[in-house]
């Protein structure tokens, strides 16, 4: 693939990226060539534009070769083992530092012209080059990125050596690059202009490029859900207009405490769902091992949550339910009186709600692991006995917990769509009837 310019190239890498608009992207461009492809990339994504401006800290008698780098903020990113390898005496490494920071000090209050730098925490960023040659610079801003606090990064570039994107890969949740040819030799001999960026050019694009503030973080109210006789510990948000409230029954040797559950929760509640995470058990009844496989039991727990959060609050249930949590999600919701309009499941076990599955209207989502191949079977079975509307989602190369990088993200948007997509309307319809 030739382009013509960078402009060209931010263009037709903007279209390529446009799937990444509703998470509400920060976009970095890597100065100086990067900023305009990065331009017309948030343009595409009605995206804040911002630049990433990094220092990688050469050793001294090759500076090729990075040990670490640096970022705005004091952010310091140490390869322990090249440094050990290299022999680099504490003076080494602090002389390079100084040199670096001077420069990285220089080059960031020259782009930004005063401008606040973009706030990443818990942010989907998208760092973009306008190629990528040996992947060491966008590696090194990927580490950066990741310090900043990022929540997700995606690296992307028009086009990149096939090896250069696999050492990106190793840092980055997501590569997207337009080409990888084998015969690469520089990123110029792709553009028909690859004329120099100067600062100038670079200052002017963020200028024109509008901010916008981050996603607040939903906060959450504390409660005692009212269930068995028993007042368990849990976390109730609710973000103004929220049209659904998505229960979470977690999984056995889990609570609401799980930071899986508390990741996708935080993203359906930044997507305007309201969440409740709350401790399926007591500390008592988790002790016996029986306990976390009656699903009967923790089906009838999370009916009376649910009954118990429809006085807290009118809009209509959803449940998300992870391992047995799902079984039990799927059982409670195969009750006749059951107000649950949607159900996801997350390497759930749904075959052991049984010959309850069939009595299940609610909408039904089941996401796997491709890797995870025999509850993947035992999906597929269950699947086979729902009479209601079901989809099986597989995410590929995640395992059972979905700890790959960008699985879990993916889990979150899949759940999203579903509950919003079947979110019921005034006057009883569901939506996408």
């Amino acid at each position: 693939m030739l382009f013509t310019d960078r402009d060209d190239a931010g263009r037709t890498l903007g279209a390529e990226l446009a799937r990444y608009a509703p998470d509400r992207p920060v976009v970095l461009g890597l100065p100086r060539g990067g900023v305009p492809v990065a331009f017309h990339v948030a343009h595409a994504l009605g995206a804040p534009l911002d630049v990433i401006v990094v220092r990688k800290l050469g050793v001294p008698y090759q500076p090729e070769l990075a040990f670490g780098a640096i970022g705005e903020g004091g952010v310091r990113v140490i390869s322990e083992d090249i440094v050990r390898r290299g022999r680099l005496r504490p003076q080494d490494i602090a002389a390079v530092e100084e040199a670096e920071q001077a420069e990285l000090t220089r080059r960031a209050a020259r782009y930004r012209a005063g401008r606040p730098q973009e706030d990443l925490h818990g942010r989907t960023v998208i760092v973009v080059d306008d190629g990528i040659a040996t992947g060491a610079t966008a590696a090194a801003a990927c580490q950066v990125v990741r310090a900043q606090g990022a929540a997700r990064i995606v690296m992307a570039a028009p086009v990149a050596p096939p090896d250069a994107l696999a050492r990106v890969g190793a840092v980055a949740d997501e590569v997207v690059c337009l080409g990888s040819p084998p015969g690469f030799s520089s990123v110029g001999q792709w553009y028909r202009d690859f004329s120099q960026t100067p600062d100038e050019e670079v200052v002017a694009l963020l200028a024109q490029s509008p901010r916008r503030p981050a996603p607040a973080e939903q906060a959450g109210v504390e409660v005692a859900v009212e269930a068995a006789g028993l007042r368990l510990p849990g976390d109730l948000t609710l973000p103004p207009g929220a049209g659904a409230v998505v229960v979470f029954a977690h999984g056995s040797g889990s609570s609401r405490r799980s930071p899986r559950n508390r990741r996708v929760a935080a993203d359906l509640n930044r997507a305007g769902l309201g969440t409740l995470l709350f401790d399926l058990l007591t500390p008592a009844e988790e002790a016996d091992p029986t306990n976390v496989f009656d699903i009967a039991a923790l089906a009838a727990r999370l009916a009376a949550a649910t009954a118990w959060l429809g006085t807290r609050t009118p809009v209509p249930p959803a449940y998300f339910g992870a391992s047995t949590g799902a079984a039990a999600a799927l059982a409670a919701a195969a009750a006749p009186d059951s107000p649950v309009y949607a159900v996801v499941s997350r390497g759930g076990r749904p075959d052991l709600a049984g010959s309850l599955l069939a009595g299940v209207r609610a909408p039904t989502l089941l996401i796997v692991g491709s890797q995870d191949h025999q509850v993947l079977a035992l999906n597929r079975e269950a699947r086979a006995r729902l009479r209601c509307e079901s989809r099986l989602e597989i995410v590929e190369g995640a395992t059972h917990l979905f700890e790959e990088p960008g699985a879990l993200h993916e889990v979150s948007a899949l759940a999203e769509h579903w509950f919003t997509t079947h979110r019921p309307r005034p006057g009883g319809s569901v939506a996408g009837e």
